[in-house]
């Protein structure tokens, strides 16, 4: 995997470039009302919800995260009010990049063409994109797909978008539950994960393994791979 240099290194956007601060926005929903362990908690099961929002029908991510954040203060007991939902979707427009990406993205975008493919929508994505300081070749939303990631309904609509296949890219994320995993089962063999700490190691997927967006060169061949990325 070290050597192959794909036709395109295609990317989850947010938590894998955009720093996703979902946590800390619901922080500062709910901190000042409850404790550490209790917003640990709300955090923890706000962040599972939204998996589970987004393995139905396409729906604007916006009710993804109300209607996730809903569920969540009420298997936690903490009263839900939209505004709060709306105070959290307000934020996300302002998320910049991880302090690795831009440098990072810099080493590869003049020898391949880079493309995302986010669980996004056409009105907010490129207000995060515009934050990462490099051109993208295509920006792809679940909002244009149909469908949110961990479906491979993305995936393939990418592939036909570029006109090319499974072999001929690089998939990067930090998450394997919504890319990794469905990127094995599609057959993307050149697969790199970004180890921002928020899931554990799991070999099984074959990957690369970078811990910031500054590895990725030498993970498609730009430059020697070196054991600590």
């Amino acid at each position: 995997m070290a050597t192959f240099r794909p036709k395109y290194i295609t990317f989850d956007c947010y938590g894998t470039l955009t720093n996703f601060d979902m946590a800390g926005a619901a922080t500062r929903v709910y901190g000042s009302e409850l404790s550490a362990a209790a917003m640990a908690k709300l955090i923890k099961d706000f962040s599972a919800y939204r998996l589970d929002e987004v393995l139905g029908a396409w729906k604007p991510y916006f009710d993804v995260v109300h209607n996730a954040l809903e569920r969540a203060c009420k298997r936690n007991g903490v009263a839900f009010k939209p505004e709060h939902a709306q105070r959290i979707n307000g934020e996300i427009h302002t998320w910049g990049p991880h302090a690795d990406v831009p440098a990072g993205l810099a080493k590869v975008a003049k020898e391949i063409p880079l493309v995302i493919l986010s669980n996004s929508m056409k009105n907010l994505i490129m207000s995060n994109v515009e934050k990462l300081g490099a051109p993208f070749h295509m920006v792809i939303t679940a909002e244009e797909t149909g469908a949110y990631k961990p479906h491979m309904k993305g995936f393939e609509y990418m592939f036909d978008k570029l006109g090319c296949g499974p072999e001929d890219i690089t998939h990067v994320s930090s998450s394997f539950r919504y890319d990794l995993m469905t990127a094995y089962d599609l057959g993307i063999k050149s697969k790199v994960w970004v180890n921002r700490g928020h899931e554990p190691a799991n070999p099984f997927y074959e990957y690369t393994e970078v811990s910031g967006i500054g590895g990725l060169a030498a993970a498609v061949g730009l430059e020697p791979l070196r054991k600590s990325a």
